[in-house]
């Protein structure tokens, strides 16, 4: 605190110290005589034998009376209780929200995880996505394991990257996706020859920076598929297209089998659920305009439950659908994919499924899938599909050939 000593200056040199600065620093004085709070001047008296020097200090502080009260202010509290270790309160733990037993997934292995082994590597090797893997699906294992000897994916055509950005979809979004791929059709045909199934799955993601929503690429790939002696049955499922009738149209005269387009939840929730730009009327008038310009094409669509829809608006929606001609639905549990996502509103019980279930055949419908891991594309129909569908197209033929 004190200035040191000059070359040449005397060892009974003294030296006024201003120490007003440090001891403000230090909190008001207390106690000092004649109530000097603001400065306090000390002469202190430097020597060259250091005991001298603190024997004078101790000195000129006694005559004052000074301590170390006078240099700190009120609220002081010892070092040692500031330094004392804080408890801290012990952490909250986090609430882990488990999922009901009927929602787990059984393991790949043996022969399925040798199929799914190859379809992950045929998918990889030619730069395909797929929307099992894009949009973490629970069937993953069981569809591309392959269980009774069939193996599927359902390719997602138009890249990984949608322009909508639905509350409940895992799959990436952004305003600018990367262009087009104009192999795409060509890969995609590769693929599934090479697997050699019967029955193909394709769906998109939707591109509404692309003027026609992408259903000239979408009809291409569909062509490509359908170019071989023994074409595959396929089933697309597609984009609302914003809407435009003559895109629906370009898409449901490309040769495809089974048209899908998701309403995902009932009306009362389709602006909590969806994105703004797809609504219910939409892709309803969507189904619609496929039957009506292919009345023979089979039509899909597919509705999400735990989102908070009560049993009453399920059934107006199934009402709806029948109106519009639609032959398939399917029901599954919504599942939340992050925090980030929409949360589920209620497990649904796979008693409930089995209910609509029953309701929607009594309805109608040429098909029903429902359970809590189903999805749109699951597989669990195929086999089904695949009769109707070719016990149709027998009928068309002896129709024809009876003219």
């Amino acid at each position: 605190f004190f200035h040191p000593l000059r070359p040449g200056e005397g060892e009974n040199h003294r030296l006024r110290v201003l120490v007003g600065p440090m001891l403000r620093s230090c909190g008001r004085m207390r106690g000092l005589a004649a109530g000097a709070r603001s400065r306090v001047l000390f002469r202190v008296s430097f020597s060259t034998n250091s005991g001298e020097r603190l024997a004078n200090l101790r000195k000129e502080l006694h005559e004052t009376g000074a301590g170390l009260e006078s240099f700190v202010g009120e609220g002081f509290e010892p070092v040692e209780e500031k330094r004392k270790p804080q408890v801290r309160k012990p952490l909250r733990k986090k609430k882990i929200e488990r999922k009901p037993a009927w929602l787990k997934a059984d393991f790949v292995k043996g022969e399925s995880l040798e199929n799914y082994q190859r379809l992950k590597t045929t998918v990889k090797g030619l730069g395909l996505a797929t929307v099992c893997e894009e949009a973490r699906c629970p069937n993953i294992g069981e569809c591309w394991g392959g269980k009774e000897g069939t193996a599927t994916a359902t390719i997602m055509l138009m890249g990984d990257t949608c322009t909508r950005a639905c509350r409940f979809c895992a799959v990436k979004t952004s305003n600018a996706p990367p262009p087009l791929d104009p192999n795409e059709p060509n890969k995609v045909a590769t693929a599934i020859h090479k697997w050699g199934l019967d029955y193909v799955v394709l769906t998109s993601v939707d591109r509404d920076d692309i003027p026609d929503g992408g259903a000239a690429h979408i009809a291409e790939c569909i062509k490509r598929l359908k170019d071989t002696e023994e074409p595959p049955l396929v089933e697309c499922l597609t984009p609302d297209f914003s809407g435009d009738l003559d895109h629906i149209e370009v898409v449901a005269r490309s040769g495809l089998d089974v048209f899908a387009h998701n309403m995902e939840t009932v009306e009362a929730l389709q602006g909590k659920v969806r994105d703004r730009r797809a609504n219910y009327k939409q892709s309803l008038s969507v189904l619609a305009h496929v039957k009506k310009c292919v009345p023979s094409l089979v039509t899909k669509t597919s509705l999400m439950l735990g989102c908070g829809e009560t049993d009453d608006e399920v059934r107006a929606t199934l009402s709806d659908l029948r109106d519009n001609g639609v032959d398939v639905v399917t029901f599954g549990q919504y599942l939340r994919p992050s925090k980030k996502h929409m949360k589920v509103a209620e497990y649904i019980r796979p008693e409930k499924f089995e209910q609509f279930e029953r309701e929607s055949k009594d309805m109608g419908f040429l098909y029903v899938a429902s359970g809590p891991l189903v999805r749109s594309s699951y597989k669990a129909g195929e086999f089904f599909l695949t009769n109707v569908i070719k016990g149709r197209k027998e009928k068309e033929q002896q129709a024809a050939n009876a003219v």
